[in-house]
């Protein structure tokens, strides 16, 4: 998929009723020689429903990816992500699924995950996940964001 072929960048796009029905585009990407980039996104107000109750939860999410052939389009990844508003899933599983649509998605040659929630029950979790090893020779910042104290 090229840029001209893109469904959703620079159109009217509306995120989609659940996670699974959500595209993710892709464009070229020509990594070059040398260590691999690393591409950060952050999404500081990630919003999904607990799967028991249908209460809201938030959490900060960072993904940090070292991209091979394709880059993710980052208005699809806001409107997948805007699509777990609905979507009731314990907050590993969203984590997790969210990776791993970036992986079948982009093929990155590595990819990490640190989902960030806020409290549910007096107790915050967070989410780590990652493909395997980073790639050798690559800056890999922390994610900054603390440990909860009241997160803001």
């Amino acid at each position: 998929m090229s840029h001209q072929d893109l469904s959703q960048l620079g159109q009217n796009a509306r995120p989609a009723a659940s996670p699974e029905e959500a595209t993710l585009e892709t464009v070229p990407y020509a990594r070059g020689d040398g260590p691999p980039a690393i591409v950060r996104f952050t999404c500081p107000e990630f919003t999904s429903l607990c799967p028991v109750t249908g209460q809201p939860d938030f959490a900060h999410v960072v993904i940090d990816y070292a991209p091979d052939a394709r880059l993710v389009e980052s208005k699809s990844l806001k409107l997948f992500l805007t699509s777990f508003r609905n979507h009731g899933a314990f907050h590993e599983d969203c984590t997790v699924m969210i990776a791993r649509r970036v992986i079948a998605a982009t093929k990155p040659l590595w990819l990490r995950i640190g989902g960030y929630w806020y409290p549910r029950g007096g107790i915050p979790i967070d989410v780590f996940w990652q493909s395997g090893p980073a790639p050798e020779g690559v800056f890999l910042p922390d994610q900054g964001v603390p440990p909860y104290r009241g997160r803001g």
